[in-house]
């Protein structure tokens, strides 16, 4: 299938959410809040002496608090792209943080709102790619293109099938999209990946388990003297309903064909991810219990998982990217369902 193929440096984006059978920005439990507000949350597993050590460190807030964001670093940057705001709406909002001087800025808006969408660095450029616009009956195959040197959008060509709640990787060269939901709101087995022409192409096949609210992450692995590059689908859930969260975790080589392997510890979707050091990091979430502050590590040379040290605030619809070795975990809903913060939380491997 990909005759150069194919890992985001990313990201991964996470979203999530619930949407009611009409398709309208309503998400379920209707609770909402802020960081500080009354919130249940899953419990943490207890690290182990062979978890992987960490710290975190609390950062410059996000200037607008959202959920269900896409989160990239391009250039040593991290782009917090749409969401929604406090009040429910779909943002247009991309804002943009330095880890280097642990400042804020605001750039040229999204061309329209986009929620559940994903995002990814491709040749210096930030791709965002499909998401809702409004509510949950209208995912959209668009993929919008922003250069930092013009500081303007454009279009590019568009997925073969529309879809939010699904996520995004830059893998061996190229972005790949895996899962997410279709306008009935049934999760979708499809991944597609992008050429060098940027035409989008079937990846891998089908993966093994449908599922939406999903993290991806990629990895170079090692046989012997010889690396190659390894694709994961994480978490998730059936039918963007938290109440079907899923433990499955598969991958896919350069090539695309989908196996199983160990699965995730916590059950959970609206998840994040990012890779260190060849070993994925899967962050947050929320279930029907509240919203998660796990933080577990996957080591997929042995295929097998740890417990690392917790986030600070448990939170669902985040964001995670790396810059420097370091993960920056940004946004997301302190409560399941439509709840919002401005939490910008960095952990050191």
């Amino acid at each position: 299938m990909v005759p150069r193929v194919i890992v985001l440096g990313l990201f991964a984006i996470v979203v999530i959410a619930c949407g009611d059978d009409d398709g309208t920005a309503t998400q379920s439990p209707t609770s909402t809040g802020v960081i500080g507000s009354p919130t249940s949350v899953a419990s943490s597993p207890t690290a182990t002496d062979d978890a992987t050590a960490g710290n975190w460190e609390t950062l410059a807030p996000l200037p607008t608090p959202r959920s269900e964001v896409a989160v990239a670093a391009v250039g040593g940057l991290i782009y917090v792209v749409g969401g929604f705001e406090a009040s429910g709406a779909p943002s247009q909002k991309v804002e943009v943080y330095d880890p280097a001087t642990d400042a804020w800025s605001e750039i040229t808006p999204l061309p329209s709102p986009r929620h559940h969408t994903a995002a990814v660095e491709w040749e210096g450029d930030l791709l965002v790619i499909g998401g809702y616009q409004t509510g949950f009956g209208d995912p959209k195959a668009t993929v919008y293109r922003y250069d930092p040197e013009t500081e303007e959008w454009s279009e590019g060509n568009r997925l073969n099938e529309a879809r939010g709640g699904h996520a995004a990787i830059w893998h061996g060269g190229n972005p790949v999209v895996v899962g997410g939901a279709d306008a009935s709101g049934r999760s979708l087995y499809s991944a597609e990946w992008m050429d060098e022409y940027e035409v989008w192409r079937e990846f891998g096949g089908e993966m093994l388990v449908r599922r939406d609210h999903l993290a991806a992450a990629s990895v170079v692995l090692f046989q012997g003297d010889a690396g190659f590059h390894a694709l994961y689908a994480i978490g998730g859930r059936f039918d963007v309903d938290y109440g079907r969260n899923l433990d499955a975790n598969e991958s896919a080589d350069e090539v695309g064909g989908w196996r199983s392997k160990s699965p995730l510890p916590t059950a959970r979707s609206g998840i994040a991810a990012a890779t260190v050091d060849r070993k994925i990091y899967v962050f947050g979430g929320e279930g029907p219990e509240g919203s998660f502050d796990e933080n577990e590590v996957y080591d997929p040379q042995k295929d097998s998982w740890s417990s690392a040290t917790p986030m600070p605030t448990a939170r669902h619809g985040l964001g995670a990217a790396v810059v420097n070795g370091v993960i920056y975990v940004i946004g997301g809903g302190p409560t399941p369902g439509l709840s919002v913060s401005g939490a910008n939380e960095a952990f050191h491997p």
